[in-house]
């Protein structure tokens, strides 16, 4: 079977791993990998899809692979796959993931949520981190600061995930686009991100700490990538927490 997985370069040193993911066995979301070569040379990896032989091929060429990220709560299945593969790779996820994963074998080097705030993984003078304890998922969101990229999980979603299905047959690009849209800019994406916050002042607090940064490219897992029009779409989602 051929890898559906679409490999391309976003932006100078970006990189994502876009392919078929289905939430729930029918709903297309689309998942997504993204790699950020760092100044040193080194690769920080938020992994969230599955570490192919085409996958692993491209993020051995980019450079030695530092860290191992864990975007938020539910983003954990193939956490282990990468980890085996790149030990000497730092392993960051929120707290609950640790949990969730459920192999006591795994070790983490960092966790958001157990860690104290102030902790500094080593990758803060390229990529600044918002861990937001509002949220359900305890999603943690990152701003690559020189290409002026925010990467993010189930913080926000850009439906329909049409690069994530590209590589995918006719009636499942049909199906995909049946869903219709489930963007930052509809109502619907609005009533249910508020649905998902459970601690609403952390939710604002949160929401204007990645407002307040300088970009202008959203990397979703699920969906489309935002070029250009990134800042407006958050705030455009969250902007009952901004008020």
């Amino acid at each position: 079977m051929s890898d559906e997985t679409v490999i391309r370069e976003v932006t100078p040193g970006i990189w994502t791993f876009s392919k078929p993911f289905a939430r729930f066995g029918f709903w297309p979301i689309g998942g997504r990998s993204t790699a950020v070569q760092l100044r040193d040379g080194g690769v920080w990896l938020l992994a969230s899809t599955p570490l192919t032989a085409e996958t692993k091929a491209k993020l051995d060429e980019l450079g030695p692979v530092k860290y191992i990220i864990g975007a938020d709560a539910v983003h954990h299945l193939f956490l282990g796959d990468y980890k085996n593969t790149y030990p000497s790779a730092k392993l960051i996820a929120p707290v609950d993931t640790i949990a969730r994963h459920g192999d006591g074998t795994l070790q983490f080097d960092g966790a958001w949520g157990r860690d104290s705030p102030e902790t500094k993984y080593g990758f803060e003078e390229e990529i600044d981190h918002c861990y937001f304890t509002g949220f359900k998922n305890k999603d943690v969101a990152f701003f690559h600061r020189s290409s002026k990229s925010l990467i993010e999980a189930d913080l926000l979603l850009n439906l329909p995930a049409k690069e994530q299905y590209s590589k995918s047959n006719e009636v499942t690009s049909t199906l995909l686009l049946r869903f219709g849209e489930f963007g930052p800019f509809s109502w619907l994406h609005r009533k249910f991100t508020g649905g998902l916050a459970v601690d609403q002042d952390a939710m604002r607090r949160d929401a204007k700490i990645v407002s307040g940064w300088d970009f202008n490219r959203i990397i979703p897992c699920h969906g489309d990538i935002i070029e250009g029009d990134g800042k407006r779409a958050w705030n455009d989602l969250y902007k009952e927490f901004l008020e």
